[in-house]
């Protein structure tokens, strides 16, 4: 039908109100002999629509690799952005089209990705592609390209790096490929682990872990006087020794400055049983919504903490729980030597050392 159009004399290109001519629709729906009668009688291959994009990005949403190749043998433009920025490369890694990536990654050019302001691993990552991200990886691209701030600033969490894109979609492979190839686990606004924590998701967590992410963060939105991730492990013991476990400062949980004498009063208006602001250990600990987890919690962090004391409010609430017993046995008597051992051994070694270590070490 095409052919029989362009043989009695149809214009091969004209174009609609938004800028697209019958070449961008057939690159779009991967038509490559359409496209190929196009081209043969004039169609402007470097035609660009009112966004500025052009027949080979269209070309790339598509997927088909043939199209890709004829719209290059016809001297289409890897390297030319649409209005938001966006290569041709990009779309391809967005949609996951890997046979049409490994034809745009050696006709666009370094400088072009870098103008952009975005890695395609950033693309494949958020569409969660890991097949598309082990081959950009594998030609060389930068695990830690970092999201240039005019891209960034469209975010809420202002991120940056492509392995928070793939942490945000609990993408545990591309993940593994993004920390094998060096990517850096603590780079973002938000910390990658603070995502993986906040999901619950203990093969996210422990990968992070295990490569150098910062058990210790202090998170920038909700500030609390002891590292950060300790508030999403309260109701589970395992993920709490996880963070111990990788150098969690576990002491800093009892350090208050009360002790015996009675807390201040604090003004609790706004708060919520999900939001926690600035305050102490033991403030937090005691709320009405969280003091039935103290023993567990704090009977969990006496194994990696020398004799420490306990102030009188946090004292007060563990006198309620069933574990007293056995918390108020470990407060008061001396620690064992082999404990105490332990505890100088991990210090020694410092949080990143404890990464080559298993166990409750």
């Amino acid at each position: 039908m095409v052919d029989l159009l362009l043989c009695s004399g149809a214009d091969p290109d004209p174009q609609s109100t938004y800028g697209f001519t019958p070449l961008a629709l057939a690159a779009q729906g991967g038509h490559t002999e359409v496209m190929q009668l196009l081209l043969q009688k004039g169609a402007n291959v470097f035609s660009q629509a009112s966004d500025s994009s052009s027949i080979l990005l269209e070309a790339a949403a598509g997927g088909n690799p043939d199209s890709l190749n004829l719209l290059l043998e016809y001297g289409a433009d890897a390297n030319v952005p649409k209005s938001s920025g966006h290569l041709p490369i990009h779309v391809a890694a967005d949609r996951g089209h890997l046979l049409a990536l490994k034809v745009l990654v050696p006709a666009t050019d370094s400088l072009a990705i870098k103008r952009s302001g975005i890695s395609p691993l950033h693309c494949a990552a958020a569409g969660a592609h890991s097949q598309c991200l082990e081959l950009l990886l594998q030609v060389g691209f930068d695990a830690n390209f970092m999201l240039d701030q005019k891209i960034r600033k469209h975010y809420d969490d202002q991120r940056k790096s492509v392995l928070y894109f793939a942490v945000s979609n609990g993408d545990v492979s591309s993940v593994k490929l993004l920390l094998n190839a060096g990517a850096l686990p603590n780079q973002d606004p938000v910390n990658c682990l603070q995502i993986a924590l906040r999901m619950g998701n203990y093969a996210l967590v422990s990968l992070l872990l295990r490569h150098g992410a910062n058990v210790n963060y202090v998170c920038r939105v909700n500030p609390l006087h002891f590292p950060s991730a300790l508030q999403y492990t309260l109701k589970d013991e395992a993920m709490l020794r996880l963070l111990l476990n990788y150098g969690y400062d576990a002491q800093s949980c009892f350090d208050c400055p009360h002790g015996d004498r009675a807390h201040s009063r604090y003004a609790f208006e706004g708060w919520t049983s999900t939001v926690i602001r600035d305050t102490l250990f033991c403030e937090v600990i005691t709320l009405p919504w969280l003091q039935h987890l103290s023993g567990k919690v704090i009977r969990v962090m006496l194994d990696y903490v020398d004799r420490v004391r306990i102030c009188s409010k946090l004292r007060t609430v563990l006198q309620e729980q069933a574990s007293w017993s056995e918390i108020n046995w470990v407060l008061t008597n001396p620690r064992s030597l082999k404990h105490l051992c332990r505890l100088k051994i991990r210090k020694c070694m410092g949080r990143l050392r404890l990464r080559s270590l298993t166990g409750s070490w």
